[in-house]
């Protein structure tokens, strides 16, 4: 899956409400925090990491590749 950035990042928990993966920014930093997400493929525990282009966030089996804002 993809995900097109509007600025230069989005908070890690938005990021899993905007993509579908949570059903709400409270359900995603509940799985942010029960070591659900990586960023990287690292753990990420900081539930309002800042998720720049050219990061791959992974959640519950799905993978988000996440593309720069367009011009």
């Amino acid at each position: 899956m993809e995900f097109t950035l509007r600025t230069e990042h989005v908070a890690l928990c938005d990021l899993l409400k905007l993509t579908g993966i949570a059903d709400s920014g409270g359900q995603g930093k509940l799985m942010i925090a029960n070591g659900d997400v990586t960023v990287d493929g690292q753990p990420e525990s900081r539930k309002t990491a800042k998720i720049r282009a050219g990061q791959t966030v992974a959640c519950l089996g799905q993978t988000l590749r996440v593309l720069p804002a367009r011009a």
